[in-house]
């Protein structure tokens, strides 16, 4: 997997550019007519949403649609006539490529546990999401690395943009928010439709809006697939050989080192379930690449939670240096931070050391 996941990563800088060249330059027709010899997609006029915008250019880069015309248009008996029909029309059929969410009775959702109630977006991602994933980097649909990034892009991409458009709140709280937070995808896109006081609203006007719609969203789903393929992707494999190797660290299982620096904290939890480690991971082991120190880390609860499984040692928290070698009883330790969940060694040995100590703690 790993050696693959290099591969990959050659892949993505050969299409990068490519990719922005042709995402920035892509040539959105629209029609009011279906007299056409290529294939025609629908989508409702008037006010558009994120769902659909990028549900239009997902279709739109697949073989079988690749740069259809798109009618914006509520008419039954115009949609009836296209060959494909996103976010209007009441029926969800993939066979004839009909992805309406708005219908009674719909409960569509992607799977793979996943439960989010899906949109046009999700529904066309789920249709042909590996298919666009496989094409970009050249790889057979079937491909494990395709299947991981097809399941990794819904979960930290399209799967917001389902829950807004289906009004299905991020947490479980009767508590107003804190903050407002108004920068997400969909809220940008949604700022994109023509305002109140703009002096032309027509449908002509709304086209273009919709066309530079689908631009923002079909770029930053590429930047997503293209992040996930370059380091998410990578990262998540150095992980995986790392935690198949705990018991050779430590024959607790419970310590983790990361042989080489990348992001690994989300990792751990997704691989901890799939991998079925028990006990969990307390504490990962890393070089600071600045300092070539080592790093113990302890692992938080969750990946939204700032509390640690198992913080350093109490009497550690906040000494530095020799202070705190003496108090350990281990030579070359550098920190342990106030909150317990970090500290730091000169040596690997060391780090592990402290490690093994505060499990016992």
């Amino acid at each position: 997997m790993l050696g693959f996941s290099k591969n990959l990563s050659q892949i993505f800088y050969k299409h990068l550019v490519c990719n922005k060249r042709c995402v920035s330059s892509y040539v959105f027709s629209f029609s009011t007519s279906t007299n056409l010899v290529k294939r025609v997609v629908g989508t409702h006029n008037g006010k558009f949403h994120c769902d659909e915008a990028l549900a239009c250019f997902l279709i739109r880069s697949t073989d079988k649609f690749s740069n259809a015309h798109i009618i914006r248009s509520r008419d039954p008996q115009v949609l009836e006539t296209l060959d494909a029909v996103l976010d209007v029309g009441g029926v969800y059929d993939p066979s004839r490529d009909r992805y309406d969410h708005h219908q009674k009775g719909f409960h569509e959702v992607f799977g793979h546990g996943f439960t989010t109630k899906l949109s046009s977006a999700g529904l066309v991602y789920k249709q042909y999401g590996a298919e666009l994933i496989a094409k970009e980097f050249q790889l057979n649909e079937g491909h494990q690395d395709v299947h991981e990034l097809f399941l990794a892009v819904y979960k930290n991409f399209v799967e917001a943009i389902d829950a807004a458009d289906n009004g299905i709140n991020q947490y479980d709280t009767d508590q107003p928010p804190r903050y407002v937070n108004n920068t997400s995808l969909s809220q940008r896109v949604g700022r994109l439709n023509l305002d109140w006081v703009d002096p032309s609203q027509s449908s002509e006007r709304e086209d273009e809006a919709f066309q530079l719609a689908m631009k923002v969203a079909g770029t930053e789903f590429m930047e997503s697939i293209h992040f996930h393929a370059k380091s998410w992707l990578p990262a998540r494999s150095i992980v995986r050989e790392c935690l198949a190797s705990r018991e050779d660290i430590d024959s607790s299982g419970e310590i983790m080192v990361l042989t080489k620096s990348c992001p690994w904290k989300l990792h751990i939890f997704e691989l901890e379930e799939k991998m079925k480690i028990n006990p969990s991971i307390k504490y990962v082991i890393y070089q600071d690449d600045r300092s070539e120190n080592w790093r113990i880390q302890a692992v938080a609860v969750s990946p939204d939670k700032f509390e640690s499984r198992k913080p350093l040692p109490l009497p550690w928290r906040g000494l530095v240096d020799d202070e705190l070698s003496e108090a350990t009883g281990i030579p070359g330790c550098v920190f342990v931070h106030m909150s317990g969940f970090i500290g730091g060694n000169q040596s690997y040995e060391g780090a592990l050391d402290m490690a093994r100590t505060s499990l016992k703690a």
